[in-house]
């Protein structure tokens, strides 16, 4: 029998994202919103990972190995137009945090803030121009990323941060990306 009889499967789907990614990339079909083929295959993907879910519980290090782990990681951090699915994975992440990846967690509890318009805790989601998103707390920045082994930032890159005040106003300069945000549920 199988040591991690979903690890396979896990990898697969990952895999399948990863590669249509790339290839709508080399099309240059990846700007300008979000292609319905990637959220296609994003839907599908966390689909299957709810049964998965069902049936195993959440997949944990011990239950899918470190592979499989890390490619429900992706799958989850990608089923961006399902936000109830991310923060319940969150939560399962939390619970199950002595039997998963701390980076992950860090990476998805940024991007559930960072598509909220909210401060981020890590410092793992960056604006379109490049620079990190706004945090929290710009003091205790570095002290969260050692907690869930993530390098430091240097000061001057942290000094580049802007105030959670000043989150940048993307609803004013991106209305489709508004109306989907709204219509899946993160405003």
């Amino acid at each position: 029998m199988d040591k991690f009889p979903f690890e396979k499967e896990l990898i697969e789907l990952a895999e399948k994202d990863l590669t249509v990614r790339g290839d709508l990339l080399a099309a240059g079909k990846l700007s300008g919103g979000y292609h319905p083929e990637m959220e296609n295959i994003h839907k599908a993907n966390a689909h299957r990972l709810r049964e998965i879910i069902a049936e195993i519980g959440f997949p944990t290090l011990s239950k899918v190995g470190e592979k499989g782990s890390n490619a429900a990681w992706l799958i989850i951090q990608h089923a961006i137009s399902e936000p109830q699915f991310m923060k319940e994975c969150c939560t399962m992440m939390e619970e199950n945090s002595s039997d998963i990846s701390p980076i992950h967690k860090a990476y998805l509890y940024d991007r559930i803030q960072f598509f909220q318009s909210k401060p981020q805790r890590y410092g793992t989601q960056l604006t379109a121009d490049g620079m990190v998103y706004p945090v929290e707390n710009k003091e205790t920045l570095n002290q969260e990323r050692e907690k869930v082994n993530l390098p430091p930032l240097a000061l001057a890159e942290i000094n580049k941060i802007p105030e959670p005040e000043d989150i940048p106003e993307i609803d004013d300069k991106n209305v489709e990306y508004t109306v989907w945000r709204k219509k899946v549920g993160w405003i």
